[in-house]
């Protein structure tokens, strides 16, 4: 505000009725003042008078779902990290929708973060909420789902390395007709893991057919679709690679109604590896994420960032392939 008073001419006292609207300041000087404010980024801080003197040091983390596995794991890294830095956290969930993300990036801002890490809902295709940040200075750090990587650092898995040696996996122990469900298209993610699928097949001269490629939605419910659809076509798959965990448990169900057997029948693997994936029957073979060492890496590249040494980067922290019974056909 005395940068808008100075700039006008004005008392601090004059702004900051303006922005209020106060009857006592002429509906020129209020257009005037608000006009000024928005050229110049300028946001009211709610927490103005109660944390003036004692300003927390905050860091935002937006997820896309908070109670799984996951994302509480990755959120455990990022806020091991910050608390060893001397910042706390603020965690905001987008239960997967567009809007809430811009809600909850703006609340982010509002309440005066010094940077924010976040993951893509699966409904956004537009980035320009995100983009803004660039234009006004904030710091900005993407894991897992990401964009604008020209801009932001992010911090993702192997994804077309790790699908590819799922996929090996599959055909080394016995598998021969292997298909893929997967997220919404536009999701990089979901064109990368795909990818890997896509090359393993490749190397080893199998035909490559799109009626074995299942991609709507990252959910339990279409995995459950994608893995039925599968399975009702007149030459089936004998195994499924699943791009998330909630999408294998779908599909295994799949599997069960139709009364086949795991592995024998149809082979499984998924991604993420949930706590869970050691309790169902039989146990399911994963890629596992470091997930922890992700999030680790994600504020180790915030506060880089916030000290002003980092360019945009992007880290790549491997996954591995945890075997387990779900994907062995050929017991050696």
């Amino acid at each position: 505000m005395k940068d808008l008073a100075a700039e006008l001419g004005v008392s601090i006292s004059t702004v900051s009725r303006a922005l209020k609207n106060s009857p006592e300041i002429s509906k020129e000087m209020c257009e005037r003042v608000k006009t000024l404010a928005k050229k110049r980024n300028y946001r009211p801080n709610p927490f103005a008078m109660s944390l003036l003197k004692n300003s927390p040091r905050l860091i935002g983390i937006i997820v896309p779902d908070i109670v799984t596995h996951f994302y509480s794991s990755i959120i455990s890294g990022i806020s091991d990290v910050a608390r060893k830095n001397s910042y706390s956290v603020i965690i905001t969930s987008t239960y997967e929708q567009y809007e809430l993300e811009k809600q909850s990036l703006e609340d982010l801002i509002n309440i005066r973060v010094e940077g924010i890490i976040a993951c893509l809902s699966q409904e956004t295709t537009d980035y320009s909420h995100f983009d803004h940040l660039a234009d006004q200075n904030i710091p900005l750090v993407f894991f897992d789902r990401v964009c604008l990587t020209e801009k932001f650092s992010s911090v993702i898995t192997d994804n077309v390395e790790s699908a590819q040696k799922a996929t090996e996996h599959l055909l080394a122990t016995g598998s021969k007709r292997i298909g893929f469900i997967g997220g919404s298209n536009h999701l990089e993610i979901v064109q990368q893991r795909k990818h890997g699928y896509l090359q393993a097949l490749r190397d080893h001269k199998i035909p490559i057919e799109k009626e074995l490629v299942f991609c709507k939605k990252i959910d339990y419910k279409q995995g459950y679709e994608g893995a039925c659809t599968l399975l009702s076509q007149a030459n089936p798959p004998d195994a499924i690679l699943a791009m998330t965990d909630s999408i294998a448990f779908g599909a295994m169900r799949a599997i069960k109604e139709k009364g086949l057997r795991i592995p024998e029948d149809v082979a499984l693997i998924g991604y993420t590896d949930e706590a869970h994936s050691n309790y169902v029957d039989p146990p399911l073979t994963a890629v596992t994420h470091q997930t922890y060492k992700m999030g680790e890496a994600a504020c180790n590249l915030m506060l880089r960032r916030l000290k002003g040494t980092e360019k945009p980067k992007q880290i790549v922290v491997p996954a591995l392939l945890s075997i387990r019974e779900s994907s062995v056909k050929n017991r050696v």
